[in-house]
């Protein structure tokens, strides 16, 4: 019997552990965000990152057959902080829920990076500055919701082509210049845009996107 090569026994190990190299990347990513929040109830407090991978933690969903996150639900759980650039290391990620608390800073750019996202629900916190454009990368985007907030600028014209985003709120913040009035945007009813600076839909050519900023 010829005697086995190292490639023969190697290969086998890095395809058994590589799920896991991969999800252990997730947990860091989501224990770094764990250490930028302020949890004054312990929602947080089953994320132990000695553990192998995150999907066991509570408000942490993973797919079944390779334990990536797929989902991230802390809705309404009284944390504030600040989120981070390793956010956007949870590659596979699909439903980022974060509203109803205090969390504060920027939005970060990194986020664009989450190609799978379908829901981005940042609403009812403090979150200030502008809307990356990065999230215009998010091609699968169908909600995104950054209503009553802190934000500021003007909305990126590069969200028009995001053709699958289905709801789209930004009410109650303090943007500026106009309303984007291509691909998707034609459908959004007025009220996803109230309570800010805006100076109602754009006017092509007479008048820039970002006037009154």
């Amino acid at each position: 019997m010829a005697p086995l090569s190292l490639f023969s026994i190697l290969v086998p190990f890095l395809l058994c552990i590589t799920p896991t190299l991969s999800t252990n990347s997730e947990g860091n990513a989501l224990h770094a965000l764990r250490s930028r929040l302020i949890d004054p109830t312990n929602v947080l407090q089953s994320w132990d990152p000695s553990l192998v991978n995150p999907c066991t933690w509570f408000h942490v969903t993973c797919d079944d057959s390779n334990n990536h996150v797929i989902r991230l639900d802390l809705g309404n759980s009284n944390i504030s902080g600040t989120l981070g650039p390793e956010l956007g290391e949870l590659k596979h990620l699909q439903y980022l829920e974060l509203y109803r608390n205090e969390i504060g800073g920027k939005i970060p750019k990194e986020l664009g990076n989450l190609k799978n996202l379908v829901s981005m629900d940042l609403y009812e916190n403090r979150l200030e500055g502008e809307i990356p454009e990065s999230l215009a990368k998010l091609k699968s985007l169908r909600f995104l919701r950054l209503n009553n907030n802190k934000l500021t600028g003007s909305i990126p014209r590069q969200l028009t082509g995001l053709s699958n985003l289905k709801v789209f709120d930004v009410s109650d913040n303090n943007l500026c210049g106009t309303i984007p009035v291509d691909g998707p945007f034609a459908t959004f009813p007025m009220k996803s845009f109230e309570n800010n600076r805006l100076n109602g839909p754009e006017l092509k050519g007479l008048v820039p996107y970002d006037f009154g900023c």
